[in-house]
């Protein structure tokens, strides 16, 4: 755990300006093994602290790498005399920040600093599982992964926030070829919040999602080509989760929305099916704790949930507290930077689409000719809403019953445009939050939903 070295720093704070010091640490664990060969085994551990200032419109933002009380002062001088170089020279005249109610957020997990052996121990014996059981495999690849985020947070405003969330998953990685030769590849990573030890306790727990993984990939090796053209199809909770993220969630995050997203001009207006509710949660999400938690961001804003669309209707972004100040919307723990070098940027945390009542077998009963589409192994998407994203697992749907399974392909559209086409929501949610958003600087995210049924494009062979 970090050791205090700020709090008793409060009284440097630059008079009249707005002030964040921030301490830090950064921890990864990470063990990789290729074909039974160990090909990475890392330990990183990344600390220091930073200090931000904001006088009257801009920010002085200083960082040193080194977790000491010395640092501390050494970042808060710079930032402030950076902030007052700035004002000097760029002279924005703004008002100050508006004030933030005082808080004390404490919400730290237990870290269990084990040594490597614990994970070389684990995946070789998952590795070993594979080798003896999944046959006619090209490539295996398994991972042992941990990583966690301890900071500590003391602001002008009176807040004090330590937080320490970690996480933990295992990558399962499986390779096949068809009988032309062609390459197929599936992916699994199970895992979440909490340390590799709590969540993996024994291998023989994750045989299960190994045997499901590998018959996916043997179905995947016998699949067709999906027809191309505008189909009706089923997201499955997966690529919900990724378009929600990608196509949407990036276009109504306030810096871009300054930037000149679409969703400049669409607030307040239609831009799904009234079936499609949509929110940023911060640490709970329906009723339950959410795949990776916020309680605080790195400005001082006690975390709260976004609802970014309402019954189809536009109704927030995702904002900073100067954002939010130039929008009339309050900030609700956005700002967040990923190493203590980072200055806070807006990043989502847990954004999904809501469950609606449709069952999926009802759901895949009423299409007569269109694809389940279950997971992506890649996505893009631009201001505009125009996404693209590679479809790794999917199935034909023929007279209302699953078919063969299809080679990879792609699904394209607009976002705003696509959504108005929803017209079933399953009633089961699906989460992930095993990978890193990489807007300018990473960081860990959740994103899930339930199965849509709606129109888009799908790309051929």
């Amino acid at each position: 755990m970090i050791t205090d070295i700020i709090t008793p720093k409060k009284k440097l704070f630059l008079p009249g300006a707005h002030t964040e010091l921030r301490a830090q640490n950064s921890r990864t664990r990470r063990v990789t093994s290729v074909q039974g060969n160990l090909v990475a085994n890392t330990r990183t551990d990344i600390s220091g602290v930073s200090a931000r200032v904001y006088k009257n419109g801009t920010y002085g933002f200083s960082s040193m790498a080194e977790l000491s009380g010395d640092a501390a002062e050494a970042v808060l001088r710079a930032a402030s005399e950076n902030a007052a170089f700035m004002d000097r020279h760029v002279a924005k005249g703004k008002a100050p920040l508006p004030a933030m109610p005082y808080e004390s957020v404490v919400s730290c997990g237990e870290i269990d600093n084990a040594g490597q052996k614990l994970y070389i121990d684990f995946i070789r014996e998952l590795d070993a599982y594979i080798e003896k059981n999944c046959k006619n495999l090209v490539s295996r690849t398994v991972v042992a992964f941990e990583d966690s985020m301890e900071k500590h947070l003391v602001t002008s405003d009176g807040v004090d926030a330590h937080t320490l969330i970690p996480r933990s998953y295992v990558y399962l990685i499986l390779s096949a070829e068809t009988k032309e030769g062609q390459p197929v590849e599936l992916f699994e990573a199970p895992g979440g919040e909490g340390t590799f030890g709590v969540n993996f306790r024994d291998p023989a727990e994750l045989y299960p999602a190994i045997d499901d993984l590998y018959e996916k990939v043997m179905r995947k090796r016998e699949g067709v080509y999906a027809q191309a053209g505008e189909k009706t199809v089923i997201l499955g909770g997966m690529m919900t989760g990724m378009l929600a993220h990608e196509a949407v969630g990036h276009t109504v995050e306030a810096d871009i929305v300054l930037g000149g997203s679409v969703a400049g001009k669409l607030l307040g207006k239609r831009v799904a099916s009234d079936l499609v509710t949509m929110t940023d949660f911060a640490h709970t999400a329906f009723g339950k704790r959410a795949p990776l938690p916020v309680f605080a961001d790195d400005e001082g804003t006690k975390a709260r949930d976004v609802t970014l669309i309402k019954d189809g209707i536009l109704t927030g972004y995702m904002n900073s507290r100067e954002t939010a100040q130039h929008f009339g919307m309050e900030p609700a723990g956005n700002a967040r930077g990923f190493l203590f070098s980072d200055e806070p940027l807006i990043r989502m945390r847990n954004t999904a689409v809501h469950p609606g009542t449709d069952k999926m077998e009802d759901m895949i009963a009423s299409i007569d000719d269109g694809y389940y589409l279950i997971s992506s192994t890649n996505g893009e998407a631009d201001t505009t809403g125009e996404f693209m994203f590679g479809v790794s697992m999917g199935y034909e749907i023929k007279n209302g019953k699953l078919g063969k399974a299809l080679l990879d392909t792609t699904v394209s559209g607009v976002a705003f445009e696509m959504l108005k086409t929803v017209d079933m929501v399953s009633d089961e949610m699906v989460w992930s939050s095993s990978g890193f958003c990489g807007k300018k600087q990473l960081m860990p995210v959740g994103m899930g939903g339930p199965a849509l049924r709606c129109r888009i494009t799908i790309g051929g062979r």
